[in-house]
């Protein structure tokens, strides 16, 4: 029996070298060890001789002295776990791995859902809506595309060029003045003459139009009635008939019923005969000029003379001593009802 002891004194004189466990202190009671995996708790001592238990002897704790500190990756214990009743599990964050922070997007909205395949929706707002910049473009470029038709075929434009050409060539100058100048002034006494009517138009048509007041048909009817008024007042009621009475047309009840495809027409004709009617006036003194030079030379035996370049100088001098032009353009102003 002193030899069991004296073993088991010496395991635990060994455990205490090595620091594991420390011996009880004198009259308390041994403090329960941890169990150690290698060896066995049920293992009980042996009986000693005589019949006698051994005493207990305090199972060893071996730690393994190459063990290294706990990995930082391993999970916790949340020791609030029995209280909340979840698993109590926190996971430690690597402290290798970069953690990216979330971004959160206030006031997000999802996508709207798309309509149905096949279903076309076009908003063109109200039809009184001021017209955007695209259009009143879009207007001007066709007014500029149509403004010679315009200007030949609905204003004063023809009768006052024809005049004019037919002032140049009953004096015998073919080339002064020039087409530019005898364009350019016709263009001008045409705007002249057309300054109450285009008024009145950019008045009740266009301004109302611009500001969104009118539609465009709206529009359209209101800038064809003064200058359908002017036409007709400067229209033959002949050449007018002549087309009214054409087989197939509609027979108007009054002269404003008339439409603009039958009105130009009727209306540029009538231009040309007063412009002619015009033009034979001027021509009657040049002649007058040109026959007293003619039997002058005759008379003189001058044959082999042009008369025209000596009645040139007469014709230019008798132009200007009257104010030929100045007579010519209010003969033209005082043409126009």
């Amino acid at each position: 029996m002193a030899g069991r002891v004296a073993a088991a004194a010496a395991v635990v004189a060994l455990a205490g070298a090595w620091g594991l466990a420390a011996p009880a202190p004198a009259g308390a009671a041994p403090a329960p060890a941890a169990v150690n995996p290698a060896v066995s708790p049920t293992a009980s001592p042996a009986p000693g001789a005589g019949g006698r238990a051994a005493a207990p002897v305090t199972p060893a704790v071996v730690t393994d002295p190459t063990a290294t500190t706990a990995d930082p990756t391993a999970t916790t214990v949340d020791p609030n776990a029995a209280a909340t009743g979840t698993a109590g599990l926190s996971a430690v964050p690597d402290p290798t791995v970069a953690t990216v922070p979330s971004i959160s997007t206030p006031n997000a909205q999802a996508p709207a859902a798309p309509k149905a395949p096949g279903v076309v929706t076009i908003d063109v707002g109200s039809a009184l809506k001021s017209p955007s910049e695209s259009v009143t473009i879009i207007v001007l470029l066709t007014l500029i595309s149509v403004a010679p038709s315009l200007l030949i075929m609905m204003t004063s434009f023809t009768r006052t060029v024809i005049v004019l050409s037919l002032t140049r060539n009953a004096m015998g100058l073919q080339t002064v003045p020039p087409n530019q100048v005898v364009v350019g002034l016709a263009v001008f006494l045409s705007l002249f003459v057309m300054g109450p009517t285009l008024n009145k138009v950019n008045h009740d048509a266009l301004q109302p139009y611009l500001k969104g007041t009118i539609t465009q048909s709206q529009a359209l009817k209101a800038g064809e009635a003064p200058i359908k008024q002017w036409m007709l007042k400067q229209t033959r009621q002949s050449e007018l008939a002549l087309f009214v009475n054409q087989p197939g047309q509609v027979k108007p009840k009054t002269p404003n019923d008339v439409g603009l495809a039958t009105l130009i027409p009727a209306f540029l004709l009538s231009e040309i005969k007063t412009a002619f009617i015009m033009g034979f006036v001027i021509f009657i003194p040049f002649l007058v000029i040109d026959l007293i030079v003619s039997s002058t030379l005759m008379s003189m035996g001058m044959m082999m003379l042009p008369p025209v370049l000596v009645s040139l100088p007469f014709k230019i001098l008798l132009f200007v001593l009257v104010d030929g032009w100045g007579l010519v353009v209010t003969s033209l102003l005082k043409s126009f009802r």
